[in-house]
Parts: structure tokens; C-alpha cells; sequence
């Protein structure tokens, strides 16, 4: 008996090898050329956008870096803002708050001999400004501000923001002039079929939304509201090409409608006449 079952055990000694290298090479037959040999899928295309969606380039770069070492831009205007004597008895100084619209505005040529300030800062949102009103606006002591904002947020400039928290920073901004004495106009947002430097983001129902939210809130606060929207878009609610080169910054032409636009605000809030009760 063990006789038989040493004989059997011998034989499947025997016989595994041959088993095994049988299943080995099956087996390679069906999988194919080992993995390494098979060309690996090509990597997706480097995106020309930061995470924040701007391009890449030298000013989104310098702009980013100034977002983590002074967020609302204080360091700008400071040393302008300090140097700024008080205004004289009866002037009626006028800030203009804004961003790269405001900033590129001649207020020098569009309001000859006018004590008006630009405090207009290139990509900024709301929430930038609302660090800087203080410093840019209030210690400055006009009679007015000239406010306009919005359309950096809907670009995403400092990160996702929704409408609401917009329309809170422009109200925080207004309720601070008002407290100190400062006349307010609000501006509508100018209108924009899309951004060239974050696009996609469907811009033009988010400032009619915007500005129709600024209408009524200045009518219930007794603030000024400048329409510049109605006065400049397009059959797309953009900007057209007659107003704007980029569908974003306004032209001569797109500045010269805002100059009498706003001169008419400033006038109707110094005289204390009150926004109509309305909506768009």
C-alpha cells in the first residue's frame, strides 16, 4: 500500500511542471502584450487657467500674490489718501469707487475743473473694496460717493461669490457712506456678454439680476441709482462694439454716456431728490 502511494505521488511531481508551464503560456496567449509595452494614454493638455479661472500670465500672477499680502489693496492709494488735504469750505468732493473701468476713467478730461478723486483699482470685487471703503472713501470726507461693482464678482476675480453676497458688500458700502454723512450713488453694473479672461461664466442675466436688486434697493434707501446698463447694452445685454473694445471696458464713446449719466446723479444727490420707487 505505501509502495502504491509513493508511486502516485512521484507521478504528479512529475507531471506539475509541465501543468504549470501549460497554464503560464495559455494564459499569456489571451492577455495580450505585457503592460508596460502598451502606450499610456496621452495626459490631459495643461489648462491656460488657474484654479480661479484667469489666465495665466503676468498680471492674474502679480494680482493673486497681492490677494495674499493685501487683500483689499490698501497699500495703493495710501499714501495719495494721506497726502489728500481736507476739502475746502462749499466744495463738494466726489470719490469714485470702482475697479479697472473706474480706474481707466480720465476723470480729469470727462469732469473738467471738478474735485473728483478716482479710487479705481484694476480686477477688484466687492469684498476688496469694502476692506479699502473706509481708508478710500470715508476718511476722504466728500459729499459723494460714485459706486460701481459687481461685474469682478460674477467674473469670480477673488473666488466663487453669489449674487446675494454681492448685493450685501455693495449695501455694507453704501450704509457706511450714509452713516457718515456721505451722499450715495449707486451704479448699475455695465453690461457683459461674457468675460474675456473667465469665459463661460454666462455674465449677462447676473448683472440685469444685480442691477434690478440696486434699483430697488437705492428707491428704498433714498440713494441715487445711475442706469448706465440700460443706457449701453446690446440686444444680447453686452456691450457693443461701438462702446467697447473687449465686450467688458468702456471706449471714449462708452465713457462719454457714463460722463453725463453720472454728473446727472451726482447733481440729483447733492440737490437730495430721491430715486424714483421702481423696478427694472
Amino acid at each position: 500500500m505505501k509502495q502504491k502511494h509513493l508511486s502516485r505521488t512521484m507521478w504528479i511531481v512529475t507531471l506539475l511542471p509541465g501543468l504549470l508551464a501549460s497554464v503560464s503560456s495559455r494564459a499569456q496567449e489571451h492577455a495580450g502584450p505585457p503592460e508596460t509595452n502598451v502606450p499610456s494614454a496621452p495626459s490631459a493638455p495643461a489648462s491656460p487657467t488657474q484654479p480661479s479661472g484667469h489666465p495665466n500670465d503676468a498680471y492674474w500672477t502679480e494680482h493673486d500674490r497681492q490677494l495674499l499680502v493685501d487683500f483689499g489693496g490698501l497699500s495703493r492709494f495710501k499714501a495719495e489718501d494721506d497726502a489728500l488735504p481736507a476739502p475746502l469750505p462749499g466744495q463738494n468732493r466726489v470719490v469714485f469707487m470702482g475697479d479697472s473701468i473706474t480706474q481707466g476713467w480720465k476723470l480729469d478730461a470727462s469732469f473738467p475743473g471738478k474735485p473728483y478723486i478716482n479710487r479705481g483699482i484694476s480686477g477688484q470685487t466687492t469684498p476688496q473694496m469694502l476692506v479699502r471703503f473706509r481708508q478710500d472713501v470715508i476718511d476722504l470726507k466728500p459729499s459723494v460717493v460714485i459706486l460701481l461693482a459687481g461685474t469682478n464678482d460674477i467674473a469670480g476675480n477673488t473666488g466663487p461669490m453669489t449674487l446675494d453676497q454681492t448685493e450685501g458688500n455693495l449695501a455694507s458700502m453704501a450704509e457706511l457712506a450714509s452713516a457718515n454723512g456721505i451722499r450715495v450713488v449707486l451704479c448699475s453694473i455695465l453690461p457683459a456678454f461674457d468675460y474675456h479672461w473667465a469665459p463661460g461664466r454666462e455674465p449677462a442675466p447676473k448683472i440685469a439680476q444685480v442691477n434690478a436688486w440696486l434699483r430697488n434697493y437705492a428707491a428704498q434707501k433714498g440713494f441715487v441709482y445711475v442706469d448706465y446698463y440700460s443706457a449701453m447694452k446690446d440686444s444680447r445685454g453686452g456691450l457693443p462694439a461701438t462702446l467697447s473694445k473687449d465686450g467688458v471696458h468702456p471706449l471714449p464713446a462708452g465713457f462719454a454716456i457714463m460722463t453725463t449719466l453720472a454728473q446727472a446723479g451726482i447733481d440729483q444727490a447733492l440737490s437730495g431728490e430721491r430715486t424714483p420707487s421702481h423696478s427694472n
